[in-house]
């Protein structure tokens, strides 16, 4: 594992977050989202993905750490913005804060950035990068980062141009197929120092197949063993969150482990890559 920007910034070894999806991404499950929440923590879990789009997912995490004020110092907190003005995610990240309860956030992200025109108008006088930048500047936010899961091409524009500190991006044997993600973004990000972390780890669970072997725990150590600081998956139940920390702490596979894996997925890899364009 590289050491990154990133790892700087969370201050912790930890190869496994808990994504802003799952029951995060719902509206009026709080005692489901709790209980959810509160397995993560006592699991070892201590880096929580959230966003504005992710329905109640920044409601369900605030509420958390009011209840549990003493576990907010010893937590990472990031969330996004997917406004491309400055006037715009300034107001996003006042609104994450109040939501979630915090003076500042970890890792602020600019979020599912898809086009060429998107980078433009976050570079532009008054676009979203001044708003980040000072953001950082201020010590409001830890780090700045990037998102992206549609086009290859474009995030690895963004890590190219753009001083960030981390980005996210899809990781999975699909990817690995593919191509794009995992051989040019994540090494363009390394040679920068910028921090990678993995999503789409279980393809919204599209990339579970009991029948063929393939389970959630060999889909996570598969992403644990590119060359990422973490791997962030939403979970939606305690006994899903406690089974995603247990394996943040098994070993990474090995080159013919990850092979097969691969192999299984390759004729099938384009039809399941429903989160990327012009594939």
């Amino acid at each position: 594992m590289t050491y990154s920007r990133l790892r700087k910034i969370f201050g912790s070894p930890a190869r496994i977050g808990l994504g802003g999806e799952g029951v995060l991404r719902t509206r009026g499950k709080d005692r489901e989202a709790a209980a959810m929440l509160d397995a993560a923590y006592e699991s070892g879990i201590r880096y929580f993905d959230s966003a504005p789009a992710y329905d109640g997912s920044e409601a369900y995490l605030g509420r958390f750490w009011r209840e549990h004020p003493g576990r907010i110092a010893g937590s990472f907190q990031a969330s996004k913005s997917a406004r491309r003005d400055r006037a715009g995610a300034d107001a996003d990240l006042r609104r994450s804060l109040g939501q979630l309860g915090r003076e500042r956030l970890g890792l602020w992200q600019m979020h599912d950035i898809r086009t060429e025109e998107d980078l433009r108008r976050i570079r532009d006088p008054g676009g979203a990068w001044q708003a980040f930048a000072e953001a950082r500047d201020t010590g409001t936010v830890g780090g700045i980062g990037v998102t992206g899961h549609h086009d290859p091409a474009v995030l690895l524009n963004a890590v190219t141009h753009l001083d960030v500190d981390a980005v996210l991006l899809p990781v999975n044997p699909v990817e690995v197929v593919i191509g794009g993600f995992t051989d040019t973004v994540i090494p363009a990000a390394r040679e920068r120092g910028i921090g990678v972390i993995g999503m789409k780890t279980l393809g919204a669970k599209n990339f579970i197949f009991p029948d063929a072997g393939i389970h959630a725990p060999a889909l996570v150590r598969f992403a644990l063993s590119q060359d990422i600081d973490l791997a962030i998956v939403g979970c939606s139940t305690p006994v899903e969150a406690q089974a995603l920390a247990s394996v943040g702490r098994k070993r990474p596979m090995d080159e013919e482990e990850q092979a097969q894996l691969i192999g299984m997925f390759r004729p099938y890899a384009r039809e399941l890559a429903f989160y990327r364009m012009g594939v």
